[in-house]
């Protein structure tokens, strides 16, 4: 009755009355079932059962006009309708009066030897011409076209050979369950269902190229040999086989054992699935060679493939090793996802929608392609959409960070050489590490050692997809955190050098074993990071001692095992510590927002927090904060009160189904609970409202900092810690905040003028005196000269004392609208500011390198037929860092 629309149109329009049929008599579906009917078309009148009205659920009320004509050659619903009515028999013949040409055939006597496609016009001709034709419409539906040749495929039913898998069916399933999968929905919903509802399996195929069944058939089909292997063959046919392509083998035939002449192998081949499911088998020749191999190593450890392949490989190799076997071809499985064109369609190679994988690997590198693939969602099975930035996002954000952090080790240990004499040790690098009282060293071990054991687990379980998130986080934290925050440590800025080799040792302890874990998912990186800082002959790694009774090292990080933790070294609490840190930090950094940048020195850090215990895990952590959040004093309160007010909101998707229409009265609670009710209600875990009880998953509890927002900026983090920046400033914060733009200018021009981070060099400088501030300026860098030394390792040299030094690099800058001159110059001759005009040029003029080797603490020399006494120190200095 729905579908009446088909037949009346007008019945769309708004408004319609009626009057254009009568209702006689309403039935169901089901009243109608079995009755016959008249056939629109005469060509099968005769078949037995056929043109009755038969019942079925695919057939829907929104669209068409709920009657379908039943084709059983022609459609999987059809034949299965047709099956269970007994009008046709499975396994028998089928009423098919289409050719494989797509022609009809002679059933069909009025359009024998037309396409089935081209036919259409004169069908409905016919069609009309009986009175049968109600009404003509083009109906516009998807359509299945040939992938290769865009031209119209047509559903149609072929004879073959089948598999009898719905004999086996319960057999798959219980062994399906013997399986581990990864991800495990696909084997428990898609793969699970997919057996339950298992059809027998058509492994014959009508092609020409393929492997030949080895079926061999008399003429009337009633005698049939199946070919077990080539000694039977040879037996069976009297001729010798050596090749089983078609084409050596479709000749020979087979003397019929039942007197019906010769026995000839049928045309069809297998389809190539059942090629893919016999791969165990097929891999070692079994069962006529290596049968105790095989039967040792099956079912294998762990196979790995695409989600399509649910229905394909794994349910191959499911189906011939349950039939053969009556157990499963493996134990382990991890699906991954479909990689997809970056617009979400499939890679095509007509379509061109792809980058050229050669392309990507020789730009961005193997190791960055595998990374991303591996660390996306296709690792849960589910399907990314390959962008080319996406691998970029790699190298930038994982590899160039990683191996930043990789070359600093190496010119930090050459710098310790350099500076102090020692040659770092490589060898006594782990026990120094473990040794160390450092907190940032005892952190990132205990981080290392966490990861290891979690690693080891997950990859035990199979759980790709959580293990790589995990290690790019790693990276992350060595490179972002206890790299940056060490920095001075690393360079041995302080002149402590057990600090420093401690803190190199740490370093490379973690750099060693972050190149075993990564190995066997970034082979080639890893592998040159092995070779640089472990193998002892590597030359490149000359900087990096050897002890003397060392053993020779694995020659690969891909003979290595992967590292095994140790427990003792795991320490949550100083993994929690450096979480609050962290945290804190970032706040600093969002409160601080675009217009008060890292540079600027922040008077005052309050951290708030109402448990005393957290607010004291930070005291070990406090100069990290002050440093990295560039801020003098930190204060830490547990009065959030007077910082804070805290406010909250029933969850409705979690109350609301379970409350109905009480929701409303402890919504209007909920909103009206005081700071203190609120802050006891977070340490009970526990509040009654309006006679409800509730707990925490029910309630969003929401802090606000309430400071005056001219004086203060704040943040509150996940964890309920809220910082507080005092952001009034004054002339010494202004002073320091300067002296950092001019560290940060002469870095830049280090940068720019390509100079390596070992070359020394004098810094000269000049404020361009245009207006007020410059003399401001002036000031400010004459009162920071501590800081500015301590910073560059140099003192800023007036311009006026350049003479004629060799000069490296130069710019020109502006701090505040100041404009400043910088000059990069290798180190010279300088002269004392009491000289004489004459005297002072004469000494710039000196050589360098003469002067460092042959010069005393006094240097007499003739000026004008006059002796002059140039004392070091005074008159003349030889390291800019004696007028420090």
């Amino acid at each position: 009755e729905s579908r009446l629309v088909e037949m009346y149109p007008k019945m769309k329009k708004k408004g319609y009355k009626g009057g254009e049929y009568e209702v006689v008599e309403k039935y169901t579906g089901a009243d109608l079932k079995g009755k016959k009917y008249e056939p629109i078309l005469p060509y099968f009148k005769d078949h037995p059962n056929a043109f009755q009205v038969l019942n079925d659920e695919y057939v829907t009320d929104d669209s068409g006009v709920g009657i379908v004509h039943q084709a059983p050659a022609f459609g999987e619903d059809d034949y299965r309708v047709c099956v269970a009515a007994g009008i046709i028999v499975k396994g028998g013949e089928l009423p098919c009066p289409v050719d494989a040409n797509g022609r009809f055939t002679a059933e069909v006597t009025d359009f024998v030897g037309e396409h089935v496609k081209e036919a259409d016009k004169a069908i409905c001709t016919m069609l009309k011409e009986s009175g049968r034709l109600y009404r003509k419409d083009i109906y516009r539906h998807s359509y299945p076209f040939c992938w290769r040749s865009d031209t119209p495929l047509i559903y149609k039913a072929v004879p073959s050979w089948f598999i009898a898998v719905e004999e086996i069916k319960e057999k798959l399933v219980e062994n399906n369950t013997k399986t581990y999968w990864v991800p495990a929905f696909v084997k428990e919903k898609r793969f699970h269902n997919w057996l339950e509802n298992a059809r027998d399996w058509n492994v014959s195929r009508n092609r020409y190229w393929g492997t030949p069944l080895p079926i061999w058939q008399s003429e009337d089909g009633e005698e049939t040999v199946c070919i077990g292997s080539i000694e039977e063959l040879e037996k069976l046919s009297g001729t010798k086989v050596e090749d089983l392509h078609r084409e050596n083998i479709d000749h020979l035939e087979i003397p019929s054992q039942q007197g019906k002449g010769m026995l000839k192998r049928i045309t069809e081949v297998f389809d190539c699935w059942f090629e893919s499911g016999s791969m165990p088998y097929a891999q070692q020749h079994y069962p006529f060679e290596q049968k105790e191999e095989f039967e040792k190593g099956f079912p294998a450890d762990f196979i790995a493939e695409g989600l399509d392949q649910t229905r394909g490989w794994f349910y191959t190799l499911m189906v011939l090793s349950t039939a053969l076997f009556e157990k499963p071809a493996f134990k382990n499985l991890i699906v991954n996802g479909l990689v997809l064109a970056e617009d979400g369609k499939k890679m095509s190679k007509r379509l061109k929608n792809y980058p050229d994988p050669s392309l990507v690997v020789n730009k961005y590198g193997a190791d960055a392609l595998r990374l991303y693939l591996i660390n996306s969602p296709v690792v849960r099975a589910e399907p990314l959409k390959f962008t080319e930035i996406g691998v970029l996002g790699v190298v930038r954000e994982v590899f160039l960070p990683w191996y930043n952090a990789f070359r600093f080790l190496l010119q930090n240990s050459e710098r310790l050489e350099r500076t102090a004499g020692i040659k770092f040790d490589r060898t006594s690098a782990e026990s120094k590490s473990e040794s160390s009282e450092n907190i940032m060293d005892r952190w990132i071990l205990a981080a290392l050692h966490g990861l290891i054991d979690f690693v080891r687990k997950e990859m035990a379980a199979y759980r790709l997809y959580t293990v790589i998130p995990r290690l790019v986080k790693f990276i992350e934290q060595l490179t972002n955190w206890y790299v940056r925050l060490n920095r001075d440590r690393l360079k041995n800025a302080e002149g402590d050098v057990e600090d420093c080799t401690n803190s190199l040792s740490t370093l490379y302890t973690v750099l060693v074993n972050l190149s075993k874990l990564m190995a066997p998912f970034t082979p080639f990186f890893t592998e040159y990071m092995y070779q640089v800082l472990v193998v002892p002959e590597n030359t490149v790694s000359r900087t990096l001692s050897s002890g003397s009774d060392v053993k020779a090292a694995v020659k690969s990080v891909h003979f290595e095992m992967i590292p095994t933790p140790n427990l003792n070294l795991l320490n949550k609490e100083m993994e929690e510590k450096m979480k609050y840190m962290q945290d804190i930090i970032n706040l600093c950094r969002l409160a601080r927002g675009n217009d008060l940048p890292l540079k600027r020195p922040i008077r005052e850090l309050i951290i708030v927090h109402e448990d005393q215990k957290v607010l004291d895990t930070l005291k070990d952590v406090e100069s990290y904060i002050l440093a990295e959040s560039n801020i003098k004093k930190i204060t830490l309160s547990t009065d959030e009160k007077a910082w804070c007010k805290l406010s909250a909101r029933a969850d409705g998707r979690v109350l609301g189904k379970k409350l109905g229409k009480q929701f409303k009265a402890v919504l209007k609670a909920v909103q009206k609970l005081s700071h203190e009710e609120l802050s006891k209600f977070q340490k009970d875990k526990v509040l009654e409202v309006e006679g409800v009880s509730l707990s925490t998953t029910d309630v969003l509890i929401q802090r606000t900092v309430i400071a005056d927002e001219k004086k203060y900026r704040g943040q509150v983090s996940e964890d309920n810690i809220s910082i507080i920046l005092d952001i009034v400033e004054d002339d010494s914060l202004l002073e320091e905040w300067a002296a950092r733009e001019v560290v940060n200018r002469v870095q830049k021009l280090r940068k720019n003028s390509g100079v390596a981070i070992s070359d020394v060099l004098d810094v000269y400088i000049e404020v361009v005196k245009d207006d007020k501030k410059s003399a401001t300026l002036e000031k400010q860098i004459n009162n920071q000269k501590e800081f500015l030394v301590g910073r560059l390792k140099r003192p800023l040299l007036s311009m006026k004392a350049l003479g004629t030094a060799v000069v490296v690099g130069s710019s020109e800058d502006e701090i505040d609208g100041t404009k400043l001159n910088l000059v990069l110059a290798k180190p010279s001759v300088i002269a004392g500011s009491d000289l004489k005009a004459g005297v002072q040029s004469l000494v710039e003029s000196m050589d360098y390198d003469w002067m460092k080797e042959n010069a005393k603490e006094c240097v007499s020399v003739v000026l004008d037929g006059e002796n002059v006494s140039l004392h070091r120190g005074k008159d003349y200095f030889l390291d800019a860092m004696e007028l420090a």
